[in-house]
């Protein structure tokens, strides 16, 4: 594999050459940024720059990525909490700080290598080399159930379910605000955001249908608990939603509050039921589990439910 070389232009003035790559480049941290920068990879007009060098509007940015190295996917004995297991699917429910699958910069200590410790060779191929057995995924810092395929028979069903959307998931959360409908849907179209590559954004550019059913289940002076129904299952879905309405997640601090809230390090969502047809027996399974002590800890900490 050669290297890679991407031509990147500035869109605004003023901004460090580090923090642009690492908001433009998917996938890559200011500090791998900055080490691309010492190693004069990086290029301001065909020149070598200093990391703390700021950038005009229209200036071309050249970037060389090392060649990739391949990681070896290893199984790992961590802790793995099943809901549901048999001979063609597992669902586990995810802690929150876990990351589902190996990615730049979380190489292993992911649930794909607590799986494969724990199912071994069987798991499906379909998701490819990295996610063996993903159907679905959920963010580091949501917790919750998600479904694993145990080979490709399995896989190809469930995802032709998620895709006719006869694969249910249903989230609880806690939005900032007092919603004043008891129930709602927003259908808004959610792709990249327009400068910020690690967010998502309500947007029609290059973005696809996004559909999520709300209904609240309590509300306190100044949030609100809410169940998510999920009709699709675009990145962060949840959480650009609920903020395009105002109501962003408690604790989000990438589309909501930017300080931690009630003590949370991540966004207060969690979720908690899943509904599928099974791919082998055609039977309706429906699981459900009880809220995390660390949600109903929150919930605590809001005060009395008001009307």
């Amino acid at each position: 594999m050669e290297e890679e070389i991407l031509s990147i232009i500035a869109e605004e003035s003023g901004e460090r050459i580090d923090a642009l790559l690492a908001h433009m480049v998917d996938g890559m941290s200011r500090s791998a940024a900055q080490r691309l920068i010492e190693q004069g990879a990086v290029l301001l007009d065909g020149r070598p720059v200093q990391k703390n060098t700021r950038c005009d509007a229209g200036t071309q940015i050249t970037v060389v990525l090392p060649e990739a190295q391949d990681i070896p996917l290893r199984p790992q004995n961590l802790p793995l909490d099943v809901i549901y297991e048999d001979d063609d699917l597992i669902v586990v429910n995810k802690p929150r700080g876990m990351v589902v699958h190996p990615a730049p910069g979380h190489p292993d200590g992911t649930l794909v290598n607590a799986l494969l410790w724990h199912c071994g060779d069987s798991l499906s191929g379909v998701g490819g080399e990295r996610r063996p057995g993903i159907v679905h995924r959920i963010d580091k810092d949501t917790s919750g159930l998600l479904i694993v395929a145990k080979n490709d028979f399995a896989h190809q069903i469930l995802s032709s379910q998620l895709a006719d959307r006869s694969l249910s998931r249903v989230y609880e959360a806690v939005v900032r605000g007092r919603l004043r409908d008891d129930s709602g849907t927003i259908d808004r179209p959610i792709g990249r955001h327009p400068t910020d590559r690690k967010r998502m954004a309500v947007t029609e550019r290059n973005s696809r249908p996004a559909v999520t059913h709300w209904e609240v289940l309590a509300r306190y002076n100044s949030y609100t608990h809410v169940r998510c129904r999920l009709e699709t299952g675009r990145t962060h879905q949840i959480r650009v939603h609920m903020a395009s309405i105002g109501h962003p997640l408690l604790g989000d601090g990438v589309y909501g509050a930017p300080s931690p809230e009630k003590g949370l390090e991540g966004q207060c969502l969690y979720a908690r039921e899943l509904k599928f047809i099974h791919p082998r027996t055609g039977e309706h399974v429906h699981l459900k589990t009880e809220l995390p002590s660390w949600f109903t800890d929150v919930l605590a900490k809001l005060g009395p439910e008001t009307a």
